[in-house]
């Protein structure tokens, strides 16, 4: 049996009585029942009794009339809907009523059964949607209520309004606290590396009527006074017109993230013996260093210091003894320079010390005796006084080289001088700057008709899947069939090409006829497989790069999944911001995207996540010493681990041994590159390589052995540039 609904009447009119009665008979949302009391004395005791489903209040009664009757009714029925009747004159009383919390009014003349019948079914109506809301309600707060992110809305006015139990553990303040506090003094925020306030997200969502995030390295302050890194996202709150009405922050802890993040940077760019810099981050300093000296007409100088004779202390007293001598070594050095210099272990037994700033190379030369000085005097290790020496070798910017890489390579040539003239001193690199000055302006000259006569010619190097043993893909490498040298490799010209402006129109070139050669294999049948060209810096930066892309990729017909983009580091890290909105649009293109010699610039991990890079190379640098036991090993290792929590594929560029493709497979990469598996071809003989029925380049039996009886695979002791 259903419930009835009671419905009272308070009005000492018996006109309004008798519509009353009937409009209750003749209302269709029932069973209804009704009341009648006349004066408002009589009416209150019943409210207490309660069982009233709805009220009708005439504003006229005798003895109490108008707003006071209403409030009195409304203190006594909180919750219960009223609808108040009244006289022609007391319109505007009626609508104040409805700003008080009345639900409708009806007006003398339209008092009647349709009109009261009307207004009981939109009451019903109303409960009807006003119950559907309240379930809703209820609903999404169950679920604020239950989601691990924290939840803070604001008002209009930036007044907490609601906070979840996440948001209430983290900020440190209750539910029933926080209420109607203003939104900045619950959720205190500062820069992490400023430490100074952040603007409050609220309120600037609210303002520009926008989504907006956290500043990075965001720290929540807790009302206890402890931190927490936090990201975020905050957006406005609107009506049902589109009308801003407040703001809603939906923000988590980001500390042990973050701190994770931090201790993989860290472990990627720093030595696990000593702690000291990697070559890794040593290039990036060197790098840094050189802009800075060149910003303010100062050098940059590389010691390259290699330890005498440290083999025969690990031999004769055993690696535990060597790794403790390693330290003790550091730990001088370390007390040697500048806190603006570096001191970076390079693997075995060699360390690189950059001095970032010095006014004369002589400043060099007195760091450098200060250092043999220092290192002479004994090492007291386990109850061991050992006695090292050291050669050095020093080079210097801007005479000795004009990047890291050759103020490395120079120290250590330098290095080796030292080596030959006995041990224990220094020598400045030596360079014939007359020949090389020569022969630098012969090929620049030469360069500029290469392009014109077509000078140019791409090999083909095979990329082998480790799993399969097939080639996964193949990379377009540039020579210059020089008409009297013969064929130049690209290290000897391409920086020159970079110095003097021509490598835009030569990367271009590269590209054009990487995808031509590509399409032209495919639609002869040949094995689909993707080819990789490499971009330098500034192909990557010019304008029209995105355009000239796509019109290669049009002309040659060649589907832009077959066709692989290599980037460098630095490439990458150069304007990062602006790096991202390229590479989004190259992958809405369809290409693939690398990372070339990965691990031989500075990339920063923030960045690498939100790259949509599909590929990690590691360098051949790296690989070229991971069966030796050198610190490569873990270097290694991590780039792998890394790349396969990005979701990247990991090709070992530089493969020369058996047992480095073993060490690689072992450890997760998916492919591998280099002389091992094949030498750079011209793209006729490499269509080989390609043709149907050429099976696995690596036997299946733990895919360790060459196939030797192929003649492409020449075995060679003397791996040149790939």
């Amino acid at each position: 049996m259903t419930n009835k609904r009671t419905l009272l009447l308070i009005d000492d009119d018996p006109g309004h009585a008798g519509v009353f009665r009937e409009a209750i008979i003749d209302a269709a949302d029932g069973p209804f029942e009704g009341e009648w009391i006349t004066t408002l004395t009589d009416c209150l005791p019943r409210l207490e009794k309660k069982g009233i489903w709805a009220i009708f209040l005439n504003l006229r009664l005798r003895g109490s009339k108008g707003l006071s009757a209403f409030d009195q009714v409304l203190h006594a029925a909180p919750g219960i809907p009223v609808l108040v009747l009244g006289g022609r004159r007391d319109k505007a009383i009626a609508i104040e009523a409805l700003k008080r919390g009345a639900k409708d009014y009806l007006i003398e003349g339209h008092i009647d059964c349709y009109s009261l019948s009307r207004a009981i079914r939109n009451m019903v109506e109303r409960e009807t949607v006003e119950d559907a809301l309240f379930t809703e309600k209820a609903r999404a707060q169950i679920t604020l209520d239950s989601i691990g992110d924290a939840v803070i809305s604001a008002d209009i006015s930036a007044n907490v309004t609601y906070i979840n139990p996440v948001a209430e553990k983290m900020t440190g303040w209750s539910k029933e606290d926080a209420f109607s506090r203003p939104f900045a003094e619950i959720f205190k925020i500062i820069d992490g590396t400023t430490r100074k306030t952040a603007p409050n997200p609220i309120a600037v969502a609210i303002e520009k009527n926008k989504t907006v995030a956290l500043t990075p390295n965001c720290i929540l302050i807790r009302r206890d006074g402890s931190e927490s890194a936090i990201e975020d996202s905050t957006a406005p709150i609107h009506d049902r017109f589109g009308s801003v009405t407040g703001g809603v922050i939906v923000f988590h802890d980001v500390s042990m993230s973050r701190a994770i993040v931090s201790e993989m940077q860290r472990l990627a760019q720093h030595d696990v013996l000593t702690d000291l810099p990697n070559r890794l981050l040593l290039k990036d300093r060197i790098t840094q260093a050189i802009v800075t000296a060149h910003r303010n007409r100062t050098q940059v100088a590389v010691l390259f210091l290699d330890l005498d004779q440290f083999k025969h202390i690990n031999d004769s007293l055993g690696h535990a003894i060597g790794d403790k001598l390693l330290r003790s070594v550091a730990s001088r050095l370390l007390s040697c320079v500048r806190s603006s210099d570096t001191v970076s272990r390079q693997g075995g037994d060699e360390f690189v010390v950059l001095l970032s700033e010095i006014k004369h190379a002589a400043d060099a030369g007195n760091m450098a005796r200060k250092i043999l000085m220092v290192l002479k005097g004994p090492h007291a290790i386990d109850g061991h006084d050992l006695h090292i020496t050291a050669s050095i070798g020093l080079s210097t910017y801007p005479e000795d080289g004009q990047d890291a890489e050759l103020l490395m390579k120079n120290a250590d040539t330098a290095m080796y001088q030292a080596k030959e003239k006995g041990r224990n001193n220094y020598q400045f690199f030596k360079k014939e700057m007359n020949l090389r000055a020569v022969k630098r302006q012969s090929l620049e000259g030469g360069l500029r008709d290469a392009l014109e006569h077509n000078q140019f010619v791409l090999h083909y190097q095979p990329k082998v899947n480790l799993t399969t043993g097939n080639i996964s893909g193949v990379e377009a490498l540039v020579r210059w069939m020089h008409p009297a040298l013969g064929l130049i490799p690209p290290l000897d010209f391409l920086p020159i090409a970079e110095d003097c402006g021509l490598i835009v129109p030569i990367g271009r070139w590269v590209l054009k006829e990487a995808c031509r050669q590509t399409q032209e294999w495919i639609a002869s049948g040949l094995r689909s497989v993707p080819v990789a060209v490499n971009v330098s810096s500034l192909e990557f930066r010019s304008a029209g790069f995105l355009e000239n892309m796509r019109v290669v990729l049009g002309d040659s017909c060649l589907n832009p999944s077959f066709l692989e983009l290599e980037l460098t580091e630095t490439v990458l890290m150069q304007h990062a911001d602006s790096t991202l909105s390229v590479l989004s649009a190259l992958k809405s293109i369809g290409v693939q995207l690398a990372v070339d010699d990965f691990g031989t610039g500075y990339s920063s991990l923030s960045y690498l996540r939100r790259f949509p890079i599909d590929c990690l190379k590691i360098d051949q640098s790296f690989v070229r010493d991971i069966t030796s036991g050198s610190d490569d090993v873990p270097i290694v290792r991590a780039v792998i681990t890394m790349a396969k929590s990005l979701r990247q594929r990991v090709v070992g560029e530089g493969v020369e041994t058996e047992e480095q493709m073993s060490f690689l497979q072992a450890h997760g990469c998916d492919e591998v590159q280099g002389y091992y598996l094949g030498k750079p071809l011209a793209a006729e003989p490499f269509a080989q390589l390609l043709m149907p029925g050429i099976g696995s380049f690596i036997p299946k039996t733990r895919l360790k052995s060459r196939l030797t009886t192929s003649p492409w695979l020449v075995p060679t002791k003397h791996p040149g540039l790939n």
